[in-house]
Protein backbone atom coordinates (compact mmCIF):
# COMPACT_ATOMS: atom_id res chain seq x y z
CA UNK A 1 0.00 0.00 0.00
CA UNK A 2 1.21 3.58 -0.58
CA UNK A 3 1.52 5.89 2.13
CA UNK A 4 -1.95 7.71 0.82
CA UNK A 5 -3.57 4.38 1.03
CA UNK A 6 -2.36 3.32 4.51
CA UNK A 7 -3.69 6.78 6.10
CA UNK A 8 -6.80 6.22 4.23
CA UNK A 9 -7.26 3.41 5.84
CA UNK A 10 -6.06 4.87 9.31
CA UNK A 11 -8.78 7.59 8.63
CA UNK A 12 -11.59 4.68 8.11
CA UNK A 13 -10.23 2.94 11.50
CA UNK A 14 -9.82 5.64 13.73
CA UNK A 15 -13.59 6.86 12.87
CA UNK A 16 -15.03 6.43 16.09
CA UNK A 17 -12.27 7.63 18.25
CA UNK A 18 -12.26 10.60 15.94
CA UNK A 19 -15.95 11.09 16.73
CA UNK A 20 -15.14 11.06 20.30
CA UNK A 21 -12.90 13.61 19.95
CA UNK A 22 -15.25 16.10 17.93
CA UNK A 23 -17.74 15.00 20.53
CA UNK A 24 -15.27 16.23 23.55
CA UNK A 25 -14.94 19.71 21.60
CA UNK A 26 -18.76 20.05 20.70
CA UNK A 27 -19.58 19.95 24.64
CA UNK A 28 -17.83 22.90 25.45
CA UNK A 29 -20.39 25.58 25.30
CA UNK A 30 -18.32 28.38 23.62
CA UNK A 31 -20.70 30.82 22.90
CA UNK A 32 -18.32 33.91 21.62
CA UNK A 33 -21.07 36.87 21.72
CA UNK A 34 -22.34 36.77 24.68
CA UNK A 35 -19.38 37.22 27.66
CA UNK A 36 -20.82 35.31 30.22
CA UNK A 37 -19.78 32.91 28.41
CA UNK A 38 -15.50 33.95 27.66
CA UNK A 39 -14.36 31.04 30.29
CA UNK A 40 -16.09 28.54 28.05
CA UNK A 41 -14.53 29.95 25.05
CA UNK A 42 -10.93 29.82 26.38
CA UNK A 43 -11.75 26.45 27.42
CA UNK A 44 -12.12 25.48 24.10
CA UNK A 45 -9.15 27.54 22.88
CA UNK A 46 -6.99 25.67 25.58
CA UNK A 47 -8.81 21.96 24.49
CA UNK A 48 -8.01 22.49 21.02
CA UNK A 49 -4.12 23.59 21.60
CA UNK A 50 -3.77 20.24 23.92
CA UNK A 51 -5.10 18.40 20.94
CA UNK A 52 -2.93 19.87 18.56
CA UNK A 53 -0.02 19.85 20.92
CA UNK A 54 -0.42 16.22 20.86
CA UNK A 55 0.16 15.27 17.70
CA UNK A 56 3.26 16.92 17.79
CA UNK A 57 2.56 20.47 16.65
CA UNK A 58 4.05 23.39 18.22
CA UNK A 59 0.88 25.10 20.27
CA UNK A 60 0.00 28.36 21.45
CA UNK A 61 -3.13 30.00 22.85
CA UNK A 62 -2.67 33.46 22.10
CA UNK A 63 -4.62 35.82 24.16
CA UNK A 64 -6.37 39.17 22.47
CA UNK A 65 -8.60 41.87 23.97
CA UNK A 66 -11.79 39.45 23.15
CA UNK A 67 -11.27 35.41 23.15
CA UNK A 68 -7.98 34.13 22.26
CA UNK A 69 -6.77 32.68 18.60
CA UNK A 70 -5.45 29.27 18.42
CA UNK A 71 -2.37 28.49 16.21
CA UNK A 72 -0.34 24.88 15.81
CA UNK A 73 2.58 24.53 13.62
CA UNK A 74 4.56 21.53 12.03
CA UNK A 75 8.20 22.37 10.91
CA UNK A 76 9.20 19.53 9.31
CA UNK A 77 11.27 21.48 6.41
CA UNK A 78 8.40 20.68 3.44
CA UNK A 79 8.77 22.76 0.05
CA UNK A 80 5.87 23.87 0.77
CA UNK A 81 3.25 25.38 3.78
CA UNK A 82 -0.78 26.26 4.06
CA UNK A 83 -2.42 28.03 6.62
CA UNK A 84 -5.95 26.42 7.54
CA UNK A 85 -8.02 28.46 9.29
CA UNK A 86 -11.23 27.76 11.38
CA UNK A 87 -13.30 28.94 14.49
CA UNK A 88 -13.90 27.30 17.81
CA UNK A 89 -16.84 30.04 19.00
CA UNK A 90 -20.56 28.89 18.13
CA UNK A 91 -23.62 31.27 17.38
CA UNK A 92 -26.05 31.22 20.99
CA UNK A 93 -28.60 28.19 20.97
CA UNK A 94 -31.92 30.60 21.71
CA UNK A 95 -34.89 29.20 21.59
CA UNK A 96 -33.59 26.31 23.44
CA UNK A 97 -37.27 24.85 23.74
CA UNK A 98 -36.59 24.00 19.55
CA UNK A 99 -34.09 21.64 20.78
CA UNK A 100 -34.70 17.79 20.06
CA UNK A 101 -31.80 17.69 22.36
CA UNK A 102 -29.97 19.84 24.62
CA UNK A 103 -27.76 21.90 22.03
CA UNK A 104 -24.11 20.81 23.62
CA UNK A 105 -24.90 16.99 24.27
CA UNK A 106 -23.92 16.14 20.59
CA UNK A 107 -26.11 12.91 19.79
CA UNK A 108 -25.89 10.67 16.60
CA UNK A 109 -29.11 10.34 15.13
CA UNK A 110 -30.94 9.33 11.92
CA UNK A 111 -32.03 11.96 9.04
CA UNK A 112 -34.88 11.44 6.99
CA UNK A 113 -33.14 10.16 4.19
CA UNK A 114 -31.79 7.30 6.42
CA UNK A 115 -28.35 9.02 6.99
CA UNK A 116 -26.53 9.42 10.05
CA UNK A 117 -25.73 12.76 11.57
CA UNK A 118 -23.96 14.37 14.49
CA UNK A 119 -26.44 16.99 16.10
CA UNK A 120 -25.30 19.91 18.08
CA UNK A 121 -24.34 23.52 18.48
CA UNK A 122 -21.38 23.72 16.70
CA UNK A 123 -21.26 20.41 14.80
CA UNK A 124 -21.15 22.20 11.48
CA UNK A 125 -20.64 25.59 11.70
CA UNK A 126 -17.15 24.86 12.17
CA UNK A 127 -15.70 22.53 14.97
CA UNK A 128 -17.51 19.43 12.90
CA UNK A 129 -15.04 21.28 9.88
CA UNK A 130 -12.25 21.85 11.61
CA UNK A 131 -11.85 18.97 12.97
CA UNK A 132 -11.79 17.06 9.55
CA UNK A 133 -8.46 18.90 9.13
CA UNK A 134 -6.89 18.04 12.40
CA UNK A 135 -8.17 14.39 12.28
CA UNK A 136 -6.34 14.32 8.30
CA UNK A 137 -3.53 15.71 10.15
CA UNK A 138 -3.54 13.26 12.66
CA UNK A 139 -3.82 10.05 10.80
CA UNK A 140 -0.78 11.34 8.80
CA UNK A 141 1.28 11.45 11.80
CA UNK A 142 0.50 8.21 12.31
CA UNK A 143 1.04 6.79 9.75
CA UNK A 144 4.04 8.24 8.18
CA UNK A 145 5.36 10.48 11.40
CA UNK A 146 5.15 13.76 9.32
CA UNK A 147 2.68 15.71 7.43
CA UNK A 148 3.18 16.16 3.55
CA UNK A 149 3.39 19.40 3.69
CA UNK A 150 4.03 22.33 6.22
CA UNK A 151 0.96 23.23 8.02
CA UNK A 152 -0.25 26.14 9.98
CA UNK A 153 -3.28 25.85 11.90
CA UNK A 154 -5.17 28.77 13.26
CA UNK A 155 -8.66 29.05 15.12
CA UNK A 156 -10.24 31.66 16.34
CA UNK A 157 -13.20 32.23 18.71
CA UNK A 158 -14.99 35.34 17.84
CA UNK A 159 -16.16 34.73 14.08
CA UNK A 160 -19.91 33.94 14.87
CA UNK A 161 -19.47 37.69 16.68
CA UNK A 162 -17.12 39.97 13.92
CA UNK A 163 -13.53 38.62 14.14
CA UNK A 164 -12.52 41.79 15.44
CA UNK A 165 -9.70 40.86 16.80
CA UNK A 166 -8.15 38.70 13.88
CA UNK A 167 -7.15 42.20 11.69
CA UNK A 168 -4.78 43.33 13.89
CA UNK A 169 -3.18 39.41 15.25
CA UNK A 170 -2.73 39.11 11.47
CA UNK A 171 -0.93 42.27 10.98
CA UNK A 172 1.24 41.36 14.27
CA UNK A 173 2.23 37.98 13.07
CA UNK A 174 2.42 38.18 9.54
CA UNK A 175 5.64 36.71 9.76
CA UNK A 176 4.93 33.73 11.42
CA UNK A 177 1.62 33.50 9.57
CA UNK A 178 3.67 33.16 6.02
CA UNK A 179 2.29 30.48 3.83
CA UNK A 180 2.11 29.11 0.01
CA UNK A 181 -2.08 29.34 0.48
CA UNK A 182 -4.78 29.53 3.28
CA UNK A 183 -7.17 26.75 3.40
CA UNK A 184 -10.46 27.44 4.74
CA UNK A 185 -12.81 24.98 5.73
CA UNK A 186 -16.47 26.80 6.67
CA UNK A 187 -18.33 26.75 3.57
CA UNK A 188 -20.34 23.80 1.75
CA UNK A 189 -21.07 21.19 -0.88
CA UNK A 190 -22.69 21.91 -3.46
CA UNK A 191 -24.82 18.54 -2.63
CA UNK A 192 -24.83 16.10 -0.56
CA UNK A 193 -22.68 13.41 -3.20
CA UNK A 194 -20.80 16.89 -5.18
CA UNK A 195 -17.83 18.48 -3.62
CA UNK A 196 -17.38 22.55 -4.38
CA UNK A 197 -14.49 24.72 -4.32
CA UNK A 198 -15.45 27.91 -3.17
CA UNK A 199 -13.05 30.35 -5.51
CA UNK A 200 -14.65 33.60 -5.66
CA UNK A 201 -16.59 35.89 -2.70
CA UNK A 202 -18.38 38.92 -3.25
CA UNK A 203 -17.81 42.39 -1.72
CA UNK A 204 -19.36 44.77 -0.62
CA UNK A 205 -20.54 48.53 -0.10
CA UNK A 206 -23.06 49.89 1.77
CA UNK A 207 -24.81 53.44 1.95
CA UNK A 208 -27.40 55.25 3.46
CA UNK A 209 -29.12 57.75 1.57
CA UNK A 210 -30.96 60.76 2.81
CA UNK A 211 -33.00 63.27 0.38
CA UNK A 212 -34.53 66.54 1.76
CA UNK A 213 -36.56 68.64 0.15
CA UNK A 214 -38.61 71.56 2.55
CA UNK A 215 -37.46 72.49 5.93
CA UNK A 216 -40.51 70.66 7.81
CA UNK A 217 -43.45 68.60 7.24
CA UNK A 218 -46.21 69.71 5.15
CA UNK A 219 -49.89 69.45 4.96
CA UNK A 220 -50.67 67.12 2.12
CA UNK A 221 -53.78 69.06 1.71
CA UNK A 222 -52.34 72.34 1.33
CA UNK A 223 -49.11 71.91 -0.20
CA UNK A 224 -49.74 68.67 -2.17
CA UNK A 225 -49.07 68.91 -5.86
CA UNK A 226 -47.03 71.92 -5.20
CA UNK A 227 -44.06 70.65 -3.23
CA UNK A 228 -41.46 68.11 -3.90
CA UNK A 229 -41.91 64.53 -1.99
CA UNK A 230 -38.45 63.25 -0.79
CA UNK A 231 -40.14 59.71 -1.00
CA UNK A 232 -41.41 60.53 -4.74
CA UNK A 233 -37.92 61.55 -5.75
CA UNK A 234 -35.65 59.39 -3.91
CA UNK A 235 -38.27 56.31 -4.81
CA UNK A 236 -37.91 57.64 -8.59
CA UNK A 237 -33.96 57.76 -8.30
CA UNK A 238 -33.94 53.83 -7.08
CA UNK A 239 -36.52 52.46 -9.39
CA UNK A 240 -33.99 54.04 -12.73
CA UNK A 241 -31.12 51.90 -11.30
CA UNK A 242 -32.44 49.04 -13.11
CA UNK A 243 -32.97 48.82 -16.99
CA UNK A 244 -35.79 46.94 -18.17
CA UNK A 245 -33.66 43.74 -18.93
CA UNK A 246 -32.21 44.16 -15.18
CA UNK A 247 -28.89 45.99 -15.97
CA UNK A 248 -27.43 48.38 -13.53
CA UNK A 249 -27.59 51.91 -15.24
CA UNK A 250 -25.28 53.80 -12.94
CA UNK A 251 -22.12 54.80 -14.86
CA UNK A 252 -19.15 53.44 -14.33
CA UNK A 253 -20.89 50.64 -12.13
CA UNK A 254 -19.23 47.90 -14.19
CA UNK A 255 -16.05 49.17 -14.13
CA UNK A 256 -13.19 46.27 -14.02
CA UNK A 257 -15.69 43.59 -13.58
CA UNK A 258 -14.13 40.43 -16.13
CA UNK A 259 -16.22 37.71 -17.05
CA UNK A 260 -15.70 33.87 -15.93
CA UNK A 261 -14.01 31.78 -18.81
CA UNK A 262 -16.40 29.95 -20.86
CA UNK A 263 -15.99 26.57 -19.70
CA UNK A 264 -17.07 27.78 -16.10
CA UNK A 265 -19.77 28.87 -17.27
CA UNK A 266 -20.94 25.47 -19.22
CA UNK A 267 -19.98 23.58 -15.77
CA UNK A 268 -22.12 26.09 -14.17
CA UNK A 269 -24.58 25.09 -16.91
CA UNK A 270 -24.98 22.08 -16.02
CA UNK A 271 -25.83 22.64 -12.44
CA UNK A 272 -29.09 22.63 -12.01
CA UNK A 273 -29.93 25.75 -10.44
CA UNK A 274 -33.55 26.25 -11.73
CA UNK A 275 -35.67 29.08 -10.77
CA UNK A 276 -38.04 25.74 -9.58
CA UNK A 277 -35.50 24.72 -7.10
CA UNK A 278 -33.87 27.89 -6.06
CA UNK A 279 -36.62 30.47 -5.61
CA UNK A 280 -39.54 27.98 -5.60
CA UNK A 281 -38.97 27.58 -1.85
CA UNK A 282 -38.98 30.79 -1.34
CA UNK A 283 -42.29 31.85 -2.80
CA UNK A 284 -40.72 33.07 -6.09
CA UNK A 285 -41.26 32.00 -9.78
CA UNK A 286 -38.78 33.57 -11.75
CA UNK A 287 -35.51 36.12 -11.59
CA UNK A 288 -35.22 39.29 -11.80
CA UNK A 289 -31.10 40.20 -12.72
CA UNK A 290 -29.87 40.78 -15.95
CA UNK A 291 -31.58 38.92 -19.30
CA UNK A 292 -29.19 36.33 -20.09
CA UNK A 293 -27.71 35.88 -17.36
CA UNK A 294 -28.06 32.12 -15.71
CA UNK A 295 -28.85 31.98 -11.85
CA UNK A 296 -25.28 30.87 -10.61
CA UNK A 297 -24.13 34.45 -12.31
CA UNK A 298 -26.36 36.47 -10.78
CA UNK A 299 -25.94 34.96 -7.63
CA UNK A 300 -22.06 34.89 -7.38
CA UNK A 301 -20.21 36.77 -10.39
CA UNK A 302 -22.64 39.36 -11.15
CA UNK A 303 -22.19 42.67 -9.10
CA UNK A 304 -25.55 44.06 -7.59
CA UNK A 305 -27.63 47.10 -6.01
CA UNK A 306 -30.07 46.13 -3.42
CA UNK A 307 -32.37 48.15 -1.19
CA UNK A 308 -32.15 47.19 2.01
CA UNK A 309 -34.85 49.39 3.53
CA UNK A 310 -36.09 53.14 2.70
CA UNK A 311 -38.85 54.81 4.61
CA UNK A 312 -39.78 58.56 6.00
CA UNK A 313 -42.49 60.49 6.88
CA UNK A 314 -45.70 59.09 9.22
CA UNK A 315 -45.72 55.15 9.37
CA UNK A 316 -47.61 54.42 12.89
CA UNK A 317 -50.77 53.53 13.09
CA UNK A 318 -53.53 55.38 11.15
CA UNK A 319 -53.36 58.31 9.18
CA UNK A 320 -51.43 61.69 9.05
CA UNK A 321 -51.86 62.98 5.77
CA UNK A 322 -48.13 65.23 5.37
CA UNK A 323 -45.73 65.14 2.88
CA UNK A 324 -42.41 64.40 4.61
CA UNK A 325 -39.45 66.72 4.44
CA UNK A 326 -36.74 63.67 4.45
CA UNK A 327 -36.41 60.23 2.99
CA UNK A 328 -34.12 57.22 3.66
CA UNK A 329 -32.58 54.75 2.11
CA UNK A 330 -29.93 52.20 3.36
CA UNK A 331 -28.61 49.79 0.16
CA UNK A 332 -26.18 47.50 -0.39
CA UNK A 333 -23.72 46.80 -3.65
CA UNK A 334 -22.56 42.79 -4.22
CA UNK A 335 -19.13 43.54 -5.94
CA UNK A 336 -17.46 40.85 -7.82
CA UNK A 337 -13.35 40.54 -8.24
CA UNK A 338 -12.25 44.14 -10.51
CA UNK A 339 -14.26 46.17 -8.81
CA UNK A 340 -13.27 48.86 -6.34
CA UNK A 341 -15.59 49.63 -3.56
CA UNK A 342 -14.52 53.85 -3.30
CA UNK A 343 -15.34 53.49 -7.15
CA UNK A 344 -18.69 52.23 -6.98
CA UNK A 345 -19.55 54.44 -4.16
CA UNK A 346 -18.77 57.16 -5.85
CA UNK A 347 -20.65 56.56 -8.91
CA UNK A 348 -23.71 55.57 -7.16
CA UNK A 349 -23.84 58.98 -5.32
CA UNK A 350 -22.93 60.59 -8.66
CA UNK A 351 -25.71 58.89 -10.38
CA UNK A 352 -28.42 60.28 -7.24
CA UNK A 353 -26.85 63.89 -7.26
CA UNK A 354 -27.58 64.01 -10.83
CA UNK A 355 -31.18 63.09 -10.57
CA UNK A 356 -31.76 65.43 -7.70
CA UNK A 357 -34.32 67.71 -8.93
CA UNK A 358 -34.26 71.93 -8.07
CA UNK A 359 -34.72 72.77 -3.85
CA UNK A 360 -33.51 68.84 -3.22
CA UNK A 361 -30.24 68.25 -0.89
CA UNK A 362 -28.80 64.63 -0.61
CA UNK A 363 -26.65 63.56 2.03
CA UNK A 364 -24.69 59.95 2.14
CA UNK A 365 -23.91 58.85 5.68
CA UNK A 366 -21.71 55.56 5.20
CA UNK A 367 -20.15 54.41 1.84
CA UNK A 368 -18.24 51.68 3.62
CA UNK A 369 -16.73 49.18 1.11
CA UNK A 370 -14.88 45.68 0.94
CA UNK A 371 -13.21 44.64 -2.07
CA UNK A 372 -14.74 40.93 -3.99
CA UNK A 373 -12.25 38.33 -3.87
CA UNK A 374 -10.83 35.55 -6.20
CA UNK A 375 -8.77 32.68 -6.94
CA UNK A 376 -7.80 32.51 -10.47
CA UNK A 377 -8.72 29.52 -12.80
CA UNK A 378 -5.70 28.58 -13.23
CA UNK A 379 -4.14 28.72 -10.33
CA UNK A 380 -2.36 25.27 -9.83
CA UNK A 381 -3.21 24.76 -6.48
CA UNK A 382 -6.62 24.88 -7.24
CA UNK A 383 -6.45 22.17 -10.03
CA UNK A 384 -4.52 20.00 -7.36
CA UNK A 385 -7.16 20.29 -4.88
CA UNK A 386 -10.02 19.88 -7.57
CA UNK A 387 -8.14 16.49 -8.25
CA UNK A 388 -7.92 15.30 -5.12
CA UNK A 389 -11.62 16.04 -4.08
CA UNK A 390 -12.57 14.20 -7.57
CA UNK A 391 -10.81 10.94 -6.48
CA UNK A 392 -12.59 10.92 -2.92
CA UNK A 393 -15.98 11.80 -4.07
CA UNK A 394 -16.02 9.66 -7.79
CA UNK A 395 -16.95 13.34 -9.06
CA UNK A 396 -15.56 16.64 -9.83
CA UNK A 397 -15.87 19.37 -7.68
CA UNK A 398 -18.07 21.86 -8.58
CA UNK A 399 -15.74 25.71 -8.50
CA UNK A 400 -18.14 28.29 -8.03
CA UNK A 401 -18.29 31.90 -6.03
CA UNK A 402 -20.20 32.93 -3.16
CA UNK A 403 -22.70 35.50 -3.11
CA UNK A 404 -21.97 36.81 0.23
CA UNK A 405 -18.67 37.86 1.77
CA UNK A 406 -15.84 36.38 4.11
CA UNK A 407 -13.81 39.14 5.47
CA UNK A 408 -11.14 36.97 6.52
CA UNK A 409 -10.41 35.87 2.74
CA UNK A 410 -9.99 39.47 2.29
CA UNK A 411 -7.68 40.29 4.97
CA UNK A 412 -5.63 36.80 3.91
CA UNK A 413 -4.76 38.63 0.60
CA UNK A 414 -4.40 42.06 1.63
CA UNK A 415 -2.69 41.68 4.77
CA UNK A 416 -0.60 38.06 4.02
CA UNK A 417 -0.85 38.03 0.07
CA UNK A 418 -2.23 34.58 0.37
CA UNK A 419 -4.66 33.15 -1.86
CA UNK A 420 -7.34 30.83 0.13
CA UNK A 421 -9.14 27.88 -1.04
CA UNK A 422 -12.28 27.37 0.94
CA UNK A 423 -13.09 24.03 0.98
CA UNK A 424 -16.35 22.91 2.95
CA UNK A 425 -17.95 19.69 3.60
CA UNK A 426 -21.48 21.23 5.04
CA UNK A 427 -25.01 20.93 3.63
CA UNK A 428 -27.66 23.51 3.07
CA UNK A 429 -29.82 21.61 5.45
CA UNK A 430 -27.56 21.50 8.36
CA UNK A 431 -29.69 24.77 10.11
CA UNK A 432 -26.29 26.45 11.25
CA UNK A 433 -27.60 29.15 13.45
CA UNK A 434 -30.38 27.50 13.83
CA UNK A 435 -31.68 24.92 16.20
CA UNK A 436 -30.94 21.27 15.67
CA UNK A 437 -27.62 22.26 13.97
CA UNK A 438 -26.15 18.56 12.23
CA UNK A 439 -23.32 17.77 10.35
CA UNK A 440 -23.98 14.53 8.34
CA UNK A 441 -21.24 11.32 9.60
CA UNK A 442 -20.40 11.23 5.74
CA UNK A 443 -19.46 15.12 5.92
CA UNK A 444 -17.25 14.08 8.97
CA UNK A 445 -15.54 11.36 7.29
CA UNK A 446 -15.25 11.94 3.95
CA UNK A 447 -14.49 15.05 4.78
CA UNK A 448 -11.17 14.14 6.71
CA UNK A 449 -10.26 11.47 3.85
CA UNK A 450 -10.63 14.42 1.50
CA UNK A 451 -8.20 16.50 3.55
CA UNK A 452 -5.66 13.51 3.12
CA UNK A 453 -6.00 13.54 -0.17
CA UNK A 454 -5.40 17.36 -0.80
CA UNK A 455 -2.47 17.74 1.85
CA UNK A 456 -0.79 15.02 -0.55
CA UNK A 457 -2.21 16.55 -3.88
CA UNK A 458 -0.47 20.00 -2.78
CA UNK A 459 2.85 18.50 -1.97
CA UNK A 460 3.18 16.93 -5.38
Amino acid sequence: MSDLDRVLATVDADLDAAIARLFDFLRIPSISTDRAYAPECRRAGQWLVDDLAGLGLTTQLNDTPGHPIVTGRSDAGASKRVLFYGHYDVQPVDPLNLWDNPPFEPKIVEGPNGAKRIVARGSSDDKGQVMTFVEACRAYLKVTGKLPVDVTIMVEGEEESGSGNLPPFLVANKQSLAADIALVCDTSMWNATTPAITVSLRGLMHDEIVVTCANRDLHSGYYGGAAANPLHVLSKIIASVHGEDGHITIPGFYDGVVEPPDEVKAQWAKLDLTPENFLGPIGLTGPIGETGRSLVEMTTSRPTFEVNGMWGGYIGEGAKTVIPSIATAKISCRLVAGQDPAHVRDAVRAFIRAQLPADCSVEFLSGEGSPAVAVSHDNPNLAKAASALAEEWGKSPVTVGAGGSIPIVGHFKKTLGQDTLLVGFALDDDRIHSPNEKYDLTSFHKGIRSWVRILAALAD
